[in-house]
């Protein structure tokens, strides 16, 4: 098989790090070690190639009205400059993908301007998708990152270490915010402008930054020679996990629901317009649902992984969507659905690890939490 590879391909290689595939890509999967990534990113900062998940513009009129028809959150939220985590829903209320939407406001023929950050493994099927339900002559959708580079810098660390590029003005984007930043420091003054967000994977305070396939690699490695830890996708998922962010594909799918996922915070029923997938969850609203994703922590050193099933009673009730060792916390943590009748904080389960049952306490998520400044 061959693997696509992102424009820092080569020098993520330069910086010894080990290749993983990933959703047909040839992705870093750790530099120095995963708990040193992990580590750096939770006490001052980390830095992430995730150029290989799909970013998509959409142009019309009225576009954030039509792509309301496929979301359930309310989209009239935000305005120019900021920025929502919502579902994909198929007609079921199952979620086929999970995605960042962007405000961009109008462009320069009055026309609104909206854009997508989509997983990797998803693009493909989530563009078919909208492209589907939201056909109309007077609506464009390409493909924003237009082979440049996407980086995730996380960490408290990571506003302080951004203002010597682009001046103070990093530190007014509030959480979920986005701006077009030009170059401050003398060394990118000839440098095109870049898109910057506040969001990010980890738990952490943090930035997503969008660069053309030349500046990318050039901020890439002014970042690391600066002391800034690269970090691959090991890391990325301990963070995310200690979060109790989903993954899709393990703690999210099409034959999941947003209230079944602890995501119903993301359902604005109260709003009148129609979405696919709204009865279903109208009906699971008023009648409640017969299972729910929950955080388990596993008592003793064993870890639980993915596919490992769950027992209650001799009974197999669920088998785990996610799990693995803490390394801030020094436990294993798991995500899991349970029916909801044991989905409880403090119910024990039992999770089969290498043949032996372990017992797990049902706890709340998420299983970290950063610190306020």
């Amino acid at each position: 098989m061959t693997f696509k590879h992102t424009p820092l391909y080569k020098l993520c290689l330069d910086e010894g790090c080990r290749m993983t595939p990933f959703s047909g890509w040839e992705m870093p999967i750790q530099f120095s070690g995963l708990v040193q990534e992990h580590e750096a990113v939770r006490s001052k900062a980390g830095l992430f190639d995730i150029s290989h998940m799909g970013l998509f513009c959409i142009e019309g009129d009225n576009c954030k009205d039509t792509l309301q028809k496929l979301v359930p959150t309310d989209l009239h939220r935000i305005g120019p400059g900021e920025a929502c985590y919502t579902l994909l829903l198929n007609e079921k209320g199952g979620v086929l993908d999970d995605l960042i939407i962007y405000d961009f406001g109008s462009n320069e023929e009055n026309q609104e301007v909206l854009v997508l950050v989509i997983n990797a493994a998803c693009t493909s099927n989530d563009i078919e998708w909208i492209k589907k339900n939201m056909a109309s002559n007077n609506i464009q959708i390409y493909d924003k990152k237009n082979e440049g580079v996407l980086l995730a810098l996380q960490g408290p660390e990571s506003s302080h270490i951004l203002e010597k590029y682009f001046g103070k003005e990093i530190h007014l984007i509030p959480r979920f915010g986005h701006k077009e930043l030009k170059f401050s420091q003398v060394n990118y003054k000839q440098m095109p402008p870049v898109l910057v967000a506040r969001t990010g994977y980890t738990g952490e305070d943090g930035f997503e930054i969008l660069l053309d396939s030349k500046t990318g690699p050039i901020f890439w490695k002014s970042l690391i020679n600066e002391g800034v830890t690269p970090c691959g996708l090991g890391a990325r998922d301990t963070l995310r996990l200690e979060a109790a962010m989903h993954l899709y594909g393990n703690d999210l799918d099409s034959t999941t629901t947003p209230f079944e996922a602890g995501l119903g915070w993301l359902v604005n029923l109260e709003m009148p317009t129609q979405f696919i997938g709204r009865s279903v969850l109208e009906k699971q609203a008023s009648q409640g649902v017969k299972r729910r994703l929950v955080g388990l922590k596993l008592q003793g050193r064993a870890i639980a992984r993915h596919g490992y099933q769950i027992f209650h009673e001799a009974e197999a009730i669920g088998e785990i969507t996610s799990g693995t060792w803490s390394p801030t916390l020094k436990e294993a943590i798991a995500l899991a659905y349970l029916p909801t009748e044991l989905a409880k904080i403090g119910q024990t389960v039992f999770v089969e690890v290498r043949g032996k049952k372990q017992a797990a306490k049902v706890v709340k998520r998420p299983f970290y939490k950063r610190a306020k400044n």
